[in-house]
Parts: C-alpha cells; structure tokens; sequence
C-alpha cells in the first residue's frame, strides 16, 4: 500500500498537529513509532484520525512518544497533496508566588507601627484607591472581602457627611493590619492617594512588604515610572486575577495571622 508519512519527532502529551489537504478526501492517521511500525508492515495498529472529507485536520496526541502522520487512498480514488505541520504549544499557565509566602504582609501593630503594643488594629485592611476604579475593582473587592469576615477600612463604609478625610485617612492607616493599593492611571494622577501611599511605605519597616499592589489597566513600566519601589513588590493585577480570587487569596492570608 502507498502512503505519504510525515516524521514528526519526539512530541509531549497533548500537541496539536495539523494536517492540510489537496484535491480529494484522505484516510489520515496520526501514529506513535509502534503503531506506525505495524501500519507500515501491514499489521493491526492504532491510530488517531480516519477518513477526512475536509481539511484542515487537528488531531492531538495522547501521550509523550515518537509520532508519525500516514496519508494513503485506501478504498478511495483520486489524487491529494498534503502537508503537515506540529501547531505552537501554548505558553505555560501564569501562575502568581502565594501571598502566604511573603513575610510579614500583615503588621500585627497596624500599618502605621504604633509605640504601644497592647493596641490592637480596628481593621484588617486598608484599601487605597482613586475613585474612578470604585465601580469596576475597589467597591466588589471591599464587599467580597466582608464577605469573607475581613474587617475593612473603605471610604464607604467609613466615611460621613462633615467628616475630615485626611484624619479618617490617618485613623484608618494606623489602625489596620494590612494595606491595599490599587494602582491605576487614575490613581497616579490623585493626590490624596499619594498621600495615603506614603502613609503606608514610609511607616513599612525595612525589608518588610505590608501592602498588595493591585495593578489595574496599567503597565508594569507605568509602575515603574511612578514608583519603581512599588513595581519591585509582590502584587496582583485584574487582568490576570478575578477580584473574586484576590479576595479570598488575602482573606486566607489575614485569616492564618490573626
């Protein structure tokens, strides 16, 4: 019998191969070294594929081995040019070092380090943020993380009518545990935000990370520009993690260290 075969090589479980075809249907078979030794000598064998009608082809393969593609006519008429191609694996699945791995992410004495150790921080977290990201990040991550049994310090849900917001900014950065900044473009351009920020870094002790970069619609170069001490910690960023996900990820986190 007359095939056309294709040497693929040594292929991982799981790889896509495509097969493309000219001029008329095919009997197409995607074989490891085995297999193919058997088809070749006319003996039973397995294979991934059959009759294709259509082209492309994509077959995967099943398991790590050596695999060939065979093309015959077997049973049909005709003629078919081919041709075969091993498609691009996928890049390797992200995946973010824990936040249980990061020392000290949690200040038992508060964010602001207070002289006398007997006080206990009111509040688990602190979210600094601009306005502009209420709607789509900071008001569902607040409500997930209340959800969740956090205590958190979120304009709000703290602030009222005549109010001081610099010293409800002050209260609330010394009396929480663990400070989140959601940085955006928006939030770059604020100037109670920069306050709040430098609340919360100027008062971390040195070598410590007690707060959580959450980038949100901003490049890792934008970040740097702002604040390269920023862009060197450990974060999260709504385009890879769903406010769903962070929430409990820091819930966990506040949870072990109380």
């Amino acid at each position: 019998m007359q095939f056309t075969k294709y040497d693929l090589g040594q292929l991982d479980k799981g790889r896509v191969v495509e097969i493309i075809l000219k001029g008329n249907a095919a009997n197409v078979r995607l074989m490891d070294s085995s297999n193919f030794n058997n088809y070749r000598n006319g003996r039973n064998h397995r294979y991934i594929g059959g009759l294709a009608k259509k082209s492309p082809v994509r077959l995967q393969t099943t398991h790590s081995a050596h695999w060939y593609v065979a093309i015959d006519l077997a049973g049909l008429g005709g003629r078919v040019q081919s041709s075969v191609r091993v498609l691009p694996a996928p890049l390797p699945q992200i995946e973010n070092r824990p936040l249980a791995e990061v020392p000290s992410l949690v200040h038992n004495n508060g964010l602001i380090m207070n002289e006398d150790a007997g006080i206990e921080p009111e509040y688990d977290v602190f979210i600094s943020h601009a306005s502009e990201d209420k709607d789509e990040v900071v008001r569902p991550l607040a409500n997930a993380l209340k959800n969740l049994g956090i205590k958190v310090w979120y304009d709000e849900f703290e602030m009222r009518i005549g109010d001081s917001l610099r010293r409800k900014i002050d209260k609330g950065l010394a009396n929480s545990r663990f400070g989140i900044v959601v940085v955006s473009r928006d939030f770059i351009k604020k100037g109670w935000t920069n306050y709040e920020l430098d609340g919360i870094i100027t008062k971390a002790v040195s070598g410590e990370q007690i707060i959580l970069p959450i980038w949100h619609n901003i490049t890792k170069k934008e970040v740097i520009d702002y604040s390269p001490s920023l862009a060197d910690k450990l974060a999260r960023n709504t385009a890879i993690d769903t406010v769903e996900d962070i929430a409990k990820e820091i819930a966990d986190v506040i949870k072990t260290n109380r």
